[in-house]
């Protein structure tokens, strides 16, 4: 069965709220900033890796952003330093491989969306989610860890790519 081609429609991007269980993760991180991404780096050396990990649930990736400051998207700036992750899931936070850290993603509630293309076009999924979607939903950021699911229909910097974006919200007061 042949995929159908989606162009990026940013006015049509549909949205799901799911509430996520608790993960224990597996991966690599890095500190890093917009303006001195190391994302490449990160994934490379966990892809070198990443069969160490024998526990491993499933085979979807996962792209994981600690923003330690609480107002990182109010006051953003692109100097402001957050960890990233390259992570699996894992069945339990046993016999980490050399090199691998362990993480936990909290349990809590989160806006999906789909970004198809590529990564050169993110920022513009980016600032609809938060720009446009956001402000007019019933929601607000929570201060929990964002993440990308790179699962089957991710192809790395390819125009066809799908990857899901997890925004953790919770609802405004």
């Amino acid at each position: 069965m042949e995929r159908k081609k989606y162009p990026l429609r940013l006015n049509k991007m549909k949205v799901r709220i799911e509430d996520l269980p608790e993960k224990k993760m597996v991966g690599k991180s890095v500190n890093m900033s917009l303006a001195q991404n190391k994302t490449g780096e990160v994934w490379r050396n966990f892809q070198m890796n990443k069969l160490a990990i024998t526990n491993a649930v499933g085979t979807n990736l996962y792209s994981i952003q600690v923003y330690e400051n609480l107002n990182y998207f109010e006051n953003f700036n692109p100097q402001t330093v957050f960890t990233k992750w390259a992570a699996v899931e894992v069945n339990e936070i046993i016999n980490i491989p050399n090199g691998f850290n362990a993480f936990t993603l909290p349990k809590g509630l989160y806006a999906v969306f789909v970004h198809r293309g590529l990564p050169s076009e993110f920022p513009k999924t980016m600032q609809f989610i938060l720009g446009q979607w956001l402000p007019q939903s019933e929601y607000e950021l929570d201060h929990r860890p964002h993440f990308e699911l790179l699962g089957l229909n991710y192809k790395n910097n390819h125009p066809d790519s799908e990857e899901e974006v997890w925004i953790p919200i919770c609802k405004k007061m």
